[in-house]
């Protein structure tokens, strides 16, 4: 079994908050943390941006990447969303073991 955290940005805490619910909702995901705002530097089209987000972190299973980055997808407002998936080498294992059981039901719909 392979775990992965997902990482993503949105504009705003309502947003965020929508989309962790959703995950949790669909069982996609086992965790989601909403974190508090943090502001990003970064160059898009040309231009050096600034922006004011909220950063995402999901945990999950990686057999479940597709179906989380269409969801996620579909809810974000931006153009180019940041979605990443970092891979999970070690963890406790009781905790990997309840990420497992958590997101294995989404797989019985």
């Amino acid at each position: 079994m392979e775990f992965i955290l997902i990482i993503t940005h949105l504009p705003d805490k309502e947003r965020a908050m929508a989309l962790a619910h959703r995950l949790i909702e669909e069982r996609l995901a086992a965790c989601v943390n909403v974190m508090a705002d943090c502001t990003s530097v970064y160059h898009w089209q040309g231009k050096n941006e600034t922006a004011s987000e909220v950063p995402v972190l999901i945990k999950t299973l990686a057999q479940h990447y597709a179906r989380l980055e269409q969801l996620i997808m579909s809810m974000h407002p931006y153009e180019l969303p940041e979605i990443i998936a970092v891979p999970v080498t070690n963890g406790l294992p009781a905790y990997l073991k309840w990420i497992a059981d958590e997101t294995l039901v989404s797989d019985k719909k």
